[in-house]
């Protein structure tokens, strides 16, 4: 009987997480695909000050990133997984609390923040007094994204993920659209300059993050009699009071901004580091500088986060089941969630960054033209070799601050951190624009094995059956690569015949080509397999029937 019900157990919570991931996944993929495709008309627009544009965007947004995560200081995070907590207990009058005095929280954080970021930004200029208008656009959205990010946490903290996944896609349509009226109008209409071009283009994300906070606004308020009715129905016997809640918040929050920080914290290493190092170890000008840094750091960073956005959705999904597992104390339930949270961003994760690297020329020619084409192409597939890492740390780093166990992963975060520190120098002096993508997989890579043997100390979630569906999993990923790879050789020599395989035109032909028949030979291989049976559930039958897959 007791087997029984922790079988019902793991499947409830299985249903959950692949829903929620599905949910998350759609809202970050697609919002990554569209942030990611604006760089052709931008580029269009922009011309040959493409790259110089795009590395005065990515130095500004990268700065705005950890004030970001600062201001948002992990409360959304830590709201999912207390409300979660609460929720477990049948307490859902303390967490509607709890998110009320998060909100206050946020709108304080969000303001001080915004303030550092519009008033110091001459102090953190990297010496470019060109980024000082760019921060201080990007500080309009420091001041409310907090609260944006909040309430999403609230959602997930129920296990509902379609608000948090409809507002993200949102408020990147709302963002790109305004982002390329507003550089058309100034390059284009009022031949204006380029840097108050790229200020516009961050000042954006304000217009994003308005228009998504309203369509949050708009769930919150439709769905307030179901609120009600739980907290009606709940056994209301724990009364926290306000200074306690908003410590919970705080001790749980603060991990989660060095965890959360964590990719922004590397990509800020680079950008305060590789200039110097690279003027040691090179006589490159600074322009030039400026193109190989905007290769690397932006051209190849915007493609490779649409497939670490795939492992941020299951990250964020297992937070919540994570919490509940461990507020009823279930070890069991914990194993067997890692162990599926493993396998599914195997699943998810190594074929997209496997695909990636295999498609790598034409999609880089797709997106920013055949400019510096085979070193462009060769940077966005190693970086797509790398994402894996990068992905793997937002995965495990989720799990860790599930299980409370935050002060745990901040440690080894910042072994890892010193092991990116110290590999820096000589990985940039060394192997110049490849050296931080290096530095950055090194330092990851000592993180993620550092939290993977505490986890399984913990819970001996590595088993024969993982193990074994990970081969497959890592084997078809491969077969997939290959025929990818040679799709696109293929794909190149057709549409040679008919126009030029280097254009945008072609190189998305090829790139369609090339994705669509190694995604279909990697649904069959797992569908016939039955892998995708541990990560779909019941849904595998249903479309090896309509697949016509025995």
């Amino acid at each position: 009987m007791q087997n029984q019900e922790n079988n019902l157990n793991e499947d409830i919570a299985q249903d959950k997480m692949l829903k929620g991931s599905a949910w998350m996944t759609a809202g970050s993929v697609f919002s990554r695909i569209l942030g990611a495709l604006y760089i052709i008309p931008w580029n269009m627009i922009l011309g040959g000050l493409y790259l110089q544009a795009n590395a005065l965007y990515v130095q500004g947004y990268n700065v705005y990133s950890l004030i970001l995560i600062i201001s948002i200081a992990g409360i959304p995070s830590a709201i999912a997984k207390q409300v979660a907590h609460y929720n477990a207990l049948n307490e859902y009058g303390v967490s509607v609390r709890l998110y009320k005095r998060g909100v206050l929280l946020s709108v304080i954080m969000g303001i001080l923040c915004a303030l550092f970021l519009y008033f110091f930004s001459p102090l953190i200029d990297n010496g470019n007094p060109d980024l000082i208008p760019v921060m201080r656009s990007l500080s309009w959205a420091v001041l409310i994204i907090p609260t944006m990010s909040l309430t999403r946490g609230y959602f997930q903290g129920f296990q509902d993920m379609a608000p948090s996944a409809l507002s993200q896609f949102v408020e990147q349509l709302f963002r790109v659209i305004y982002m390329l009226i507003a550089v058309f109008f100034i390059i284009k209409v009022l031949r204006g300059s380029w840097v108050t071009a790229v200020s516009q283009s961050t000042f954006a994300a304000f217009i994003g993050a308005l228009a998504g906070l309203l369509i949050l606004a708009w769930y919150y308020f439709r769905r307030r009699k179901y609120y009600r009715s739980l907290i009606r129905n709940s056994n209301n016997q724990l009364h926290v009071n306000a200074n306690k809640l908003y410590l919970e918040i705080i001790q749980q929050a603060v991990p989660f901004v060095i965890l959360g920080a964590g990719i922004a914290i590397f990509q800020l290493i680079d950008q305060y580091t590789f200039f110097n190092i690279m003027h040691v170890s090179t006589s490159a000008s600074n322009k030039v500088l400026d193109q190989l840094y905007a290769i690397f750091a932006g051209n190849a960073n915007k493609l490779i986060m649409i497939t670490i956005s795939l492992a941020s959705s299951v990250a964020i999904t297992v937070v919540p089941l994570l919490s509940e597992s461990y507020t009823r104390g279930n070890k069991k339930e914990i194993s067997h969630q890692v162990s599926a949270g493993f396998v599914l961003f195997s699943f998810i994760m190594i074929p997209a960054a496997l695909g990636m690297t295999a498609i790598a020329g034409p999609l880089n020619r797709l997106f920013y033209t055949n400019v510096n084409g085979a070193l462009s192409a060769n940077v966005l597939a190693f970086s797509s070799i790398v994402s894996i890492s990068f992905g793997l740390f937002t995965v495990l780093s989720a799990m860790m601050q599930g299980i409370s166990q935050n002060k745990v992963a901040v440690k080894y975060f910042v072994y890892g951190a010193i092991a990116k520190i110290i590999t820096q120098f000589p990985m940039v002096y060394f192997f110049k624009e490849f050296g931080p993508l290096l530095s950055s997989a090194i330092g990851f890579m000592v993180v993620n094995m550092l939290i993977i043997g505490s986890l399984d100390r913990q819970f001996k979630f590595r088993n024969d059956k993982m193990l074994s569906q990970i081969n497959w999993i890592i084997l078809f990923s491969l077969v997939t690569y290959f025929v990818a790879i040679t799709a696109v050789y293929a794909g190149n020599l057709l549409v040679s015949l008919g126009m030029n395989q280097y254009g945008r035109i072609g190189s998305g032909i090829v790139v369609a080509f090339a994705s669509l028949l190694g995604g279909l030979v990697y649904v069959y291989l797992t569908l016939k397999s039955r892998i995708a049976d541990t990560v779909l559930g019941h849904k595998a039958e249903t479309l090896r029937r309509k697949l016509h897959i025995g």
